[in-house]
């Protein structure tokens, strides 16, 4: 496949340019956790304690943008947001799987603890 353009960068094969919108530290798992349940920011938060508040909201963002991702945000106060996963975002759970599952594999082969 010839190198492509999307917006100002580069890519040189799609799984180069699903790993730009689904790869990194926090979006995968922030995926993971959304694929059996809506949360709110700070069950997230809560389910990662190594992410920043500035990250996770920056990978929300993203996500949302890229539409693996749905944001309600309810008119009470203080504001109630919820996140879910959108019919785009189900579609990337079965890789996310298989991504695992073959990390999980590398960790036995490799003598690590799961």
């Amino acid at each position: 496949m010839p190198e492509f353009m999307e917006g100002d960068r580069l890519f040189y094969n799609p799984v180069e340019f699903a790993m730009s919108r689904i790869g990194g530290t926090w979006k995968m798992p922030i995926l993971w956790r959304l694929k059996d349940r809506v949360m709110r920011f700070s069950e997230l938060k809560r389910s990662m304690p190594k992410i920043t508040d500035k990250m996770l909201t920056t990978q929300l963002r993203e996500l949302e943008k890229f539409g693996f991702i749905s944001r309600k945000v309810y008119p009470v106060v203080p504001p109630r947001v919820e996140y879910s996963l959108t019919d785009h975002g189900r579609r990337a759970i079965p890789i996310i799987e298989s991504i695992r599952e073959y990390g999980l594999e590398l960790m036995r082969h490799e003598g690590l603890s799961e």
